[in-house]
């Protein structure tokens, strides 16, 4: 006989399923017996030697705590054992209900969880990329070359005179919103040392070029700055700010030559030409890099549409708390506090990435049957050399790195997602 009796009840979703488990009374007689035994060696009850404790009081004494430790023991083990009878693979927790437990009797129980549903691959043979023409044109190569020259560009000091348009001053400046504003969470003061002003500047904004032209090293400005509501800065947004500036030094900037000196500093160069020839070469790899990354998103959304399918809830959440925990670390690393982080209305933030979550994990699934139906595999050498790439950043050696992701099971995601970019490489290649 069957350790367990099981009803599949839920027919109506191709994710959701819900057993009925039995576990037999002689399982639930040898549990009790062993937590008894646990609890008779760590009790202490007056009158009684410890370990001397007699059953009949562990089971009175303790009878709450050994029945919480005996859903915690069995559920799991005979719950996954009937999954596995039924050849049901969970991808979720289950959810215990209608728990029957009764002394001198089987212990009973209900588990709803979720499965992965049956996908149906179809018309992916038919899929074709988009491959645009790759051009790059003399423009293009001289303003690499000019914003080149910017970035190497000296700033000298300039005495005797007042700033013009064209000198940059370097300043110091206190800006806070204006009295009356309110200051929310956004309109924080804002403080700055040693900044660069263009006088005049195109990125310049007008109010300080109108308040510091014609002022000299040492001088002191206070002015208002009204910022348009698409402003970058979210602290300056659709605000007006009142600023204190003071001077410091006046400045001109100093482009560098064209010439070999020039692409000298630059690398392994020996000519402007060399400097052309390379500042080509990347940005004709970078857009390829662009072009074929934006025909694999649409190569991805077209297998979508042409394959629909249940998602299970657990996995859309799941993939939301991945998006959201690499958003707000990519906030962390543009400078919002924990305090920041903690106003932020966290289910606003899930219900907007729920979208995204659903298209990335049906991507997932669908890649992983493109990958069964075409043999894709991935070697044990494509993994070792990701994991020496992520040892090198972060300046472990690879043996730890892979104990680390062995442990929280960081070893099967890097090659769950190998053999994702191998399919849709394959994919994009296909019609060729």
């Amino acid at each position: 006989m069957s350790p367990t009796e099981t009803n599949d009840t839920t027919k109506e979703s191709a994710t959701k399923r819900e057993i009925q488990v039995e576990i037999p009374v002689e399982d639930v007689n040898r549990q009790t017996d062993t937590l008894i035994q646990k609890y008779q060696k760590m009790a202490r009850i007056p009158g009684f030697r410890r370990g001397h404790v007699p059953a009949s009081i562990i089971r009175q004494r303790f009878s709450e705590e050994i029945k919480t430790d005996m859903v915690e023991a069995l559920i799991p083990r005979f719950f996954r054992q009937e999954a596995e009878r039924l050849s049901l693979h969970p991808v979720s927790q289950p959810r215990v209900t209608d728990l029957h437990l009764h002394e001198g009797e089987p212990l009973r129980f209900k588990a709803a969880f979720e499965v992965l549903p049956e996908i149906k691959l179809e018309g992916y043979k038919e899929l074709r990329a988009d491959k645009p023409e790759i051009a790059v044109s003399e423009a293009d190569v001289e303003q690499a070359l000019a914003d080149l020259r910017e970035r190497h560009a000296s700033f000298n000091p300039v005495e005797g005179r007042t700033l013009a348009d064209g000198d940059f001053a370097q300043v110091s400046l206190d800006g806070n919103p204006k009295a009356g504003e309110a200051k929310s969470e956004e309109g924080q003061p804002v403080h700055m040392d040693e900044v660069l002003v263009e006088i005049a500047g195109k990125d310049t904004m007008p109010e300080f070029t109108e308040h510091l032209r014609g002022s000299t090293a040492g001088d002191e400005r206070t002015f208002d700055v009204n910022y348009p509501e698409d402003t970058n800065d979210k602290r300056l947004a659709g605000k007006t700010f009142t600023y204190v500036v003071k001077v410091q030094s006046i400045k001109q900037k100093s482009l560098p030559e064209l010439n070999e000196e020039f692409a000298k500093q630059l690398g392994e160069f020996q000519t402007v030409d060399d400097v052309r020839k390379a500042i080509r070469e990347q940005m004709e790899a970078e857009r390829k890099h662009e072009a074929e990354h934006a025909a694999k998103e649409k190569l991805v959304g077209e297998l979508i549409q042409r394959n629909d399918f249940e998602v299970p809830d657990s996995l859309i959440e799941q993939q939301i708390d991945i998006r959201l925990e690499r958003g707000l670390r990519a906030l962390a690393a543009q400078g919002l506090t924990a305090e920041q982080m903690k106003k932020m209305d966290l289910n606003r933030l899930r219900a907007g990435q729920r979208e995204q979550a659903i298209h990335d994990v049906k991507a997932a699934l669908l890649l992983e049957r493109v990958a069964e139906e075409e043999n894709i595999q991935v070697s044990d050498e494509e993994v070792t050399g990701e994991l020496e790439a992520l040892a090198r950043q972060s300046k472990q050696t690879s043996e730890a790195v892979r104990a680390r992701l062995t442990r929280d099971g960081g070893l099967d995601r890097i090659r769950t997602r190998i053999r994702n970019e191998k399919t849709l490489e394959f994919l994009y290649h296909q019609s060729a």
